[in-house]
């Protein structure tokens, strides 16, 4: 569909400030999604170009963390696998399915997460010790939150960075790079069926991902720059956000 120059120069500041959220905190989509619906897209083609983008600032973000040594990239590869297998899963599911209980189900999780981080003692960047072996469960908690993103998605930054650091005892700056890999394996999985059915507004797409580029460096240089300091009030920002979000706009 045609979009005025004008639109597209918008949707790219958006992009870069979606990409920025994102790469420190999740819930870029709470950025770019509405901005896109209100720009004129349809639903389906507004969650495919949001999907996009956002792989473009997130790729971004990931391999920023990843060249700064925050990221086991090795020890993560079958959690990439099983968590593209999960979103695949979910978006191939989510056509046949009522999603209006996770609707009302998630805002409760994301506000436990959000008091979680906001009160949660020594929440810093040093590592703890884990709950769970990482080889085995890090695969295991991909695939289901994974799944969760093909159905649904909001959340998604929040959960994964909730279960590095309270599971698998990652400080939160680690944890906050190895959500940004494995988000990005999920967002490719729901791609992998957006992308042939033709959903994605390209135009659109392009512009954001150009600001994606910049906002997600720049984001993730200010989540190593000053780790939980940032790290944690954005967590419990957005997490609250969404929540009201899903909660009086449904």
């Amino acid at each position: 569909m045609p979009l005025d120059p004008l639109v597209l120069l918008a949707l790219g500041a958006v992009g870069m400030l979606a990409g920025f959220v994102d790469a420190i905190a999740g819930g870029g989509g709470l950025v770019a999604l509405p901005a896109l619906l209100s720009a004129g897209l349809p639903p389906v083609a507004a969650l495919a170009t949001t999907k996009l983008q956002s792989v473009v600032g997130t790729a971004m973000a990931a391999a920023t963390y990843w060249r700064q040594g925050f990221v086991a990239l090795r020890a993560l590869v079958p959690a990439l696998a099983a968590t593209f297998l999960g979103a695949l899963l979910g978006a191939l599911t989510v056509k046949g399915i009522d999603t209006s209980l996770l609707a009302l189900a998630v805002p409760g999780a994301l506000i436990a997460i959000a008091a979680y981080f906001a009160f949660a003692p020594r929440l810093t960047d040093a590592d703890r010790h884990a709950r769970l072996a990482f080889p085995a469960w890090v695969p295991a908690m991909g695939f289901v939150v994974g799944f969760y993103d093909g159905i649904f998605g909001p959340g998604t930054g929040s959960f994964l960075t909730m279960g590095f650091v309270t599971l698998f005892g990652l400080g939160l700056t680690r944890a906050a790079g190895h959500t940004k890999i494995v988000n990005l394996m999920s967002n490719l999985g729901a791609l992998a069926l957006f992308l042939p059915a033709g959903d994605v507004v390209w135009p659109a797409a392009l512009a954001m991902a150009a600001g994606q580029l910049a906002g997600g460096y720049l984001g993730a240089c200010t989540g190593i720059r000053f780790g939980a300091r940032i790290i944690r009030p954005l967590i419990v920002a957005v997490s609250v956000i969404l929540a009201l979000r899903l909660l009086l706009f449904r």
